[in-house]
């Protein structure tokens, strides 16, 4: 399948692993570009620039397909080391950057540079239209629906990608929901050129998390997630467990007064424990509603194959056969 999102990525298929904190290493990343999408490594998930340096050269040594790096920029009193980052991305050869959280634009100049592509997350229209105008040469497009932070505006993938196509001329793809053929069709017919997934990719057999956290998402229903620090407008979507219910209960309890401090047992440090160590009570943990089209875990290869082979029935058959009768 050719969509502008793989001529400008130059891979195979239209789908994308996106950047999730201690699931994106090297491993996981080139099993999905060696099965012809897009795979990230997630940059801050490495300590330093040069452990990001050295998890690059490992993913190198895994494939010979183009694989992208995941940076996040958020608001810290102890700024991690972005120049860094970003120069142990351009010394490894890295193609393709993928930016979330804050407006990435000082660090654009570096990356458009060394002939970098950059494709931005965004939980909104108005941010995707900012996205475009600064320079990114695509947009991820996070619905509602999505694990981690969707932003604040509560809008699903059914209306926040037709008006993506609306107001963007830059291409974009599809995150939050995607799961199957099922949604890269979908995608494909609002206006999208691919989709990127997240949740699906934790339940791989090369992703490098705890067996029980796979065990989770395949057991978990589209009603198993909750949507935690929204009094703090900082909204994330994480599958239910006993930290999700003691936080909702002291953001109930306190109201317009909770402060991050309130709540930092469920949250500080959670990852490595929850992804490497298999304690899935150790706080929250990002999961997407998508979890509810999960029941099993299947290599990348067999999961991309499977998509893009059913893609071509529905297209080719189901969707052509309407059109014909």
């Amino acid at each position: 399948m050719k969509t502008r999102i793989t001529e400008l990525f130059g891979i195979e298929h239209p789908i994308i692993q996106g950047g999730m904190h201690f699931v994106g290493f090297a491993e996981l990343a080139a099993a999905v570009s060696n099965a012809g999408g897009l795979g990230i490594i997630t940059g801050l998930t490495q300590p330093t620039a040069a452990d990001l340096a050295d998890e690059i050269a490992r993913c190198r040594e895994m494939t010979d397909k183009p694989f992208g790096v995941n940076l996040t920029f958020l608001p810290s009193l102890s700024a991690p080391d972005y120049p860094g980052y970003i120069k142990a991305v351009i010394d490894g050869g890295v193609t393709v950057v993928e930016t979330a959280g804050r407006n990435p634009q000082e660090h654009l100049p570096a990356l458009r540079q060394a002939g970098i592509r950059i494709i931005h997350k965004c939980t909104s229209v108005r941010h995707a239209q900012k996205a475009e105008s600064i320079g990114c040469d695509a947009v991820s497009v996070d619905g509602f629906e999505c694990g981690g932070h969707p932003g604040e505006d509560d809008i699903p993938n059914m209306i926040l990608l037709p008006r993506a196509a609306q107001e963007l001329t830059i291409p974009f793809v599809a995150s939050g929901g995607m799961a199957d053929a099922r949604s890269l069709v979908a995608a494909l017919a609002m206006g999208a050129e691919g989709i990127n997934m997240g949740t699906r990719f934790i339940a791989t057999r090369e992703a490098p998390v705890h067996a029980r956290v796979k065990a989770a998402i395949v057991a978990a229903s589209e009603l198993d997630t909750r949507l935690v620090m929204r009094p703090l407008r900082n909204t994330e979507r994480v599958l239910n467990n006993a930290a999700a219910g003691r936080l909702l209960d002291k953001e109930r309890a306190l109201g317009d007064k909770l402060k991050i401090e309130d709540i930092i047992d469920e949250v500080a440090g959670v990852y490595p424990r929850v992804m490497l160590d298999g304690d899935m009570e150790a706080g929250v943990w990002s999961c997407g509603m998508v979890a509810g089209l999960i029941d099993d875990v299947p290599s990348c290869k067999e999961l991309i194959d499977r998509i893009m082979r059913d893609a071509d029935v529905l297209i080719n058959q189901r969707l052509l056969g309407m059109v014909e009768a």
